[in-house]
């Protein structure tokens, strides 16, 4: 009934109906078989437009090529696999429609794909791996397809092909590539021992390529580079670094066209992205290698930033946002004093490449228009200049002033418009999976403010500016992500990080333009915060760095504030001043000292990780604290029920004088002596502890003569 399929176009139309017919109200198996014969030939043979495939799947539906794939009877004379290739490659046509290749009737067959490339590949059944390919490129474009694809196994399966080397391999790699990119952080989760075997195999192939394929696979191997698990936690990984190190000084030592150079630059900002510097071995050869990719990034930034065409900037925007991860590390290594692997020469030399660079960026700023803030180019140029600003503050200082009005602005407006921004690769270092990182440039420039706000220049036009404005509305919003997040201890986020530096820029504020913070109704909201979180931050000793910056903050600024309605007895300010009091006087303990039979002052135990960053902050928070007392009446009863003096007295009068340094010796008085003069019951408490007696030892004339007043 079914004749050779015919050369003449209306003749194939004409015979696929009939075979669509036959597929539909055929009763007889061997009638659909030959039908079936039919309409997959022509589909093989690319026959079939869009129309016509519908009408195949409206006639015979997911039904049939579900029998076919799970029979195991094949025709009479015909190889093993007949039946499981037709139903393949119906499902294939069916795909090509991106409605159906998300039908879960498709993504239920993914373990038989899976199996497909799995099984040995004679010639005869390439079309079905062919089909597979097909069917798992086109699953991979669905919006269900990478989650079902990496949980019902399909990566170790390419993995598997990519790395036997069969027929189609290099399609494995393709779809690896694509699954990589939008699951990148599921697939390494699942299954990084196959990830890691591909990986092995590429660094090899990279190592010993003499031809362009090194460069091509420059373009691949960053898709295969896991910022998570990190590479130098397992052997193979560390492999694997080290001909990545090994290839890439071949490469750049080598004298390269632009078109090999820049894939090579981004495969290496792949691998700082991923390790820092940690792939880069230590000595001499190692240290000239990482001085040689920062002079590299560096002066294709300058290339491309200091007379920018628009239209090659454009062009170059991925490369220079890599080789802005490079400089990053650059001014990381710079700074380096334990174990560096620059000498310091080196550092020297890098330093001042470093700085004609930046000189580049700030120049490129200059000429951004304000339709082009959204770019993220803009954003990756100004995280930069950030980190630059955050470690070196002597050089550009004009340029950077310059900029400075931009850089609000720019920040401001991200800040305000809240929106997501679709990065280039480089311009972020943590994973993006599923959904775009907001643009928090304020992030990345507020270690910089902090250094420019102890500058009188930069700060007039920080202030100038409406810089403490937008870090008060910054703080609020920082301070609600943050106490909506996990109460459990965690490693410092970017969010902690960025309220602690809020607080340095703050208190700069604070101390070298108090007029500023009497008059400015941003410091009266900022306060108001304060007082309220402090309290909840003190009890999570995870937060203590945290707490700190807050309860010195709060106590400087509440000297200035004090005549402020939010600080005259209220609920908030004694919950504020009593835990300030608390997180100040338990920072010290009394305990056996070794040299002799009695007691020492040390940093309380729970205070001592920390101590590095926050003494400091103690003691001024101690000498603000002191300067508190007389302006609040209500505060010597607050310090009272927070047992402040009672400690104080009856640690000085336990400790050995000599295991008290002269600036505790100094802040203890400042306090007592404030209570004391302001309260008779908290000098009557001092003088129960014997405070006659231990002040004089402790050489605290002031104190002494205010507890020998009656």
């Amino acid at each position: 009934r079914f004749p050779a399929m015919a050369s003449d176009s209306g003749d194939r139309h004409a015979t696929l109906k009939r075979c669509l017919s036959v597929l539909r109200d055929a009763n007889n198996d061997s009638e659909q078989f030959a039908a079936l014969l039919l309409v997959t030939k022509a589909v093989r043979a690319g026959e079939v437009d869009a129309k016509t495939r519908r009408q195949i799947f409206d006639a015979i539906g997911f039904t049939f090529p579900t029998r076919l794939l799970i029979s195991q009877q094949p025709p009479a004379g015909c190889p093993p696999h007949t039946f499981r290739a037709l139903g393949l490659t119906l499902l294939a046509c069916f795909c090509t429609d991106p409605e159906l290749a998300g039908h879960s009737q498709i993504l239920n067959k993914i373990p038989t794909f899976n199996d497909v490339l799995l099984s040995p590949c004679d010639p005869d059944s390439t079309c079905m791996v062919d089909d597979v390919y097909q069917c798992l490129s086109a699953v991979l474009a669905t919006a269900r397809g990478p989650r079902e694809l990496v949980t019902k196994g399909t990566v170790s399966a390419l993995c598997q092909a990519y790395l036997n080397g069969g027929h189609g391999s290099e399609r494995a790699l393709t779809l690896l590539l694509g699954l990589l990119a939008v699951a990148e952080a599921k697939c390494w989760q699942r299954d990084a021992p196959q990830l890691l075997a591909v990986l092995s195999k590429l660094s090899s192939d990279f190592l010993k390529a003499e031809d362009m394929t090194k460069f091509e696979l420059c373009e691949v191997l960053p898709h295969f580079i896991p910022l998570s698990p990190p590479l130098t936690e397992t052997s193979q990984g560390t492999e694997c670094l080290c001909r990545l190190y090994k290839g890439l000084a071949d490469v750049l030592g080598s004298k390269l066209s632009q078109s090999q150079r820049d894939p090579a630059l981004k495969l290496a900002a792949s691998l700082v992205q991923a390790c820092g510097a940690e792939w880069i071995p230590a000595g001499s050869a190692g240290s000239k290698f990482l001085a040689l990719l920062v002079n590299l990034a560096c002066v294709e930034v300058r290339l491309t930033l200091e007379e920018p065409d628009p239209m090659e900037v454009e062009g170059k925007k991925e490369v220079v946002t890599a080789c802005y991860v490079l400089m990053e590390m650059g001014i990381q290594e710079c700074l380096r004093e334990e174990n560096p692997l620059l000498e310091n020469v080196q550092k020297m030399q890098l330093m001042r490449i470093m700085e004609e660079a930046f000189g580049a960026v700030t120049f490129y700023l200059r000429q951004v228009k304000q339709e082009e803030l959204q770019d993220p180019f803009v954003f990756a140029s100004v995280r930069v200049l950030g980190a630059w600003m955050a470690e070196e503050t002597s050089s550009l200082k004009q340029e950077i002033c310059e900029l400075l009005p931009f850089l609000v602005d720019y920040a401001r407006k991200l800040f305000k418009k809240g929106s997501p921004a679709v990065s280039l690769p480089q311009a972020e270092l943590a994973s993006t999976e599923g959904s775009a990182l907001p643009q928090d440039a304020l992030r990345f420039l507020l270690p910089g403010f902090c250094h420019l706000t102890a500058e009188d220049r930069p700060r007039d036009i920080l202030i100038a500016e409406g810089a403490p404005a937008l870090l008060c509305e910054y703080f609020l919003q920082q301070w609600e992500v943050l106490t909506s997040e996990s109460t459990a201890p965690a490693p410092l986020t970017s969010t902690e990080m960025s309220l602690q530096t809020t607080c340095g820029v703050f208190l700069n504020l604070v101390v070298t333009a108090p007029d500023l913070v009497r008059r400015d109704k941003t410091f009266s909201s900022l306060m108001d915060v304060l007082l309220k979180s402090l309290p909840l931050l003190l009890p999570q000793k995870h937060h203590l760095v945290l707490a700190a910056n807050v309860a010195t903050l709060g106590l400087m600024m509440a000297r200035i504030l004090a005549g402020s309605a939010a600080l005259q007895g209220t609920q908030s300010a004694k919950e504020f001043f009593g835990a300030a009091i608390r997180f100040l006087s338990e920072a010290h303990t009394a305990q056996a000292d070794p040299s002799s039979d009695g007691l020492a002052l040390a940093v309380s135990p729970a205070y001592e990780s920390a101590w590095g960053d926050i003494g400091e902050l103690w003691l001024l928070a101690m000498q603000a604290l002191a300067s508190c007392v007389p302006l609040f009446p209500w505060l010597p009863h607050a310090a009272l029920q927070a047992r402040c003096p009672q400690a104080l007295a009856h640690l000085l009068s336990h400790v050995a004088p000599a295991s008290v340094h002269f600036e505790l010796v100094t802040a203890f008085q400042a306090v007592l002596v404030e209570l004391a003069r302001a309260s008779e019951q908290c000098r009557d408490v001092i003088l129960s502890h014997h405070g006659m007696e231990w002040a004089n030892l402790y050489g605290m004339a002031a104190l002494e003569q205010c507890l020998a007043e009656q």
